[in-house]
């Protein structure tokens, strides 16, 4: 008898047991265990019972995740119509096909003229992030066909590394057709954007302060005064609720360096957020009611409506009061009024 060393056991040596699996796991469940190949079928149903899976454990196969044959289409539908013109390439006398040749592509992603055709072909090895990335560049895709691709590759998609501060302009639009209702544009730092009429009139023109101060976080844990917008018994609940926002647009993007910035200034200036960041809450900020004290019409109580944008770094929040309401009458009358610079800041 043979160990599976290949040494001589001595007479008598009983032969090594095969691992046993826990109690209701299956032994293909911690993926350390090696067997002998079974059909795919009879793995699937095995595994289907079972609170452990092949993916749990990481062994995706070599091409798990992969559509191979759609980003295989894909890459060939997107060489198909960038024109050599727009790369910088000559035309030439010869090209019969619409678009970039193969080796174009490979040449402009920096990668192998047979590495590339292999993807085009279906074949090859799993493309790494880096080529997925010169391949999109180098083929001119936007930023939904960039993420597509990732996906057909069996990829999470790069994250944005800042938000742009350019209001979109279908924001734009609805915030100046909203003549009955207090709205504003914010993005997920803070940084309040735009305003319409009855905006301004309700909690003051944020574009008539300083930059650094059309910031709502940093005011509202940097500046006393700002918090007298709102009455006492609702500061603590949005000071939570703008750190758990902030918190969520930082795990969506942690290499924004102006929003990790404003993160480190808001923990060394205020302790009450330093505090609250500790605490590791995570929620974007979707919908709540609050009130503001204005100076002139005294308590206005909202539910506040936020649409926001696919990317999610920029908000269109809207301020309804229920008709019939003090606070929908007092909204009526600051439209007539029109704007009046709130006392506090």
């Amino acid at each position: 008898m043979r160990l599976p060393t290949g040494r001589r056991a001595a007479p008598g040596t009983p032969l090594p047991r095969p691992p046993v699996a826990p109690a209701g796991h299956s032994p293909l469940s911690g993926c350390g265990i090696q067997r002998a190949a079974v059909p795919r079928r009879t793995v699937e149903t095995r595994l289907s019972g079972d609170r452990w899976s092949l993916a749990a454990c990481g062994a995706r196969g070599q091409h798990g995740g992969v559509d191979r044959s759609e980003l295989a289409d894909f890459l060939r539908h997107c060489r198909t119509r960038v024109s050599p013109a727009a790369v910088g390439l000559p035309r030439g006398p010869r090209r019969r096909t619409p678009g970039l040749r193969r080796e174009e592509v490979a040449q402009l992603a920096g990668m192998s003229t047979d590495h590339y055709t292999r993807l085009e072909q279906a074949r090859g090895s799993r493309p790494s992030r880096q080529m997925l990335a010169a391949a999109a560049r180098a083929l001119r895709l936007t930023g939904d066909e960039r993420d597509h691709l990732f996906h057909l590759a069996g990829e999470e998609p790069p994250r944005d590394r800042s938000a742009t501060q350019h209001v979109r302009p279908g924001l734009l639009l609805v915030l100046d057709r909203l003549t009955d209702a207090p709205a504003q544009v914010v993005d997920d730092r803070g940084d309040l954007l735009a305003q319409n009429a009855l905006a301004k009139a309700l909690t003051g023109d944020a574009s008539a302060r300083p930059e650094a101060e059309r910031n709502i976080i940093w005011r509202y844990f940097t500046d006393p005064a700002a918090r007298e917008l709102f009455p006492e018994g609702d500061r603590a609940h949005g000071a939570r609720a703008a750190v758990a926002d902030l918190r969520a647009a930082l795990a969506r993007r942690p290499d924004d360096a102006r929003l990790a910035a404003l993160v480190r200034g808001l923990r060394a200036r205020s302790a009450e957020f330093a505090a609250l960041w500790e605490t590791h809450d995570v929620a974007v900020r979707r919908a709540d009611t609050k009130g503001f004290l204005h100076p002139v019409v005294g308590l206005v109580e909202v539910a506040c409506e936020v649409l926001l944008s696919p990317e999610h770094d920029q908000r269109l929040v809207i301020f309804t009061a229920r008709p019939g309401s003090e606070s929908h009458e007092r909204l009526e009358l600051l439209r007539v009024l029109g704007l009046q610079e709130p006392s506090y800041g």
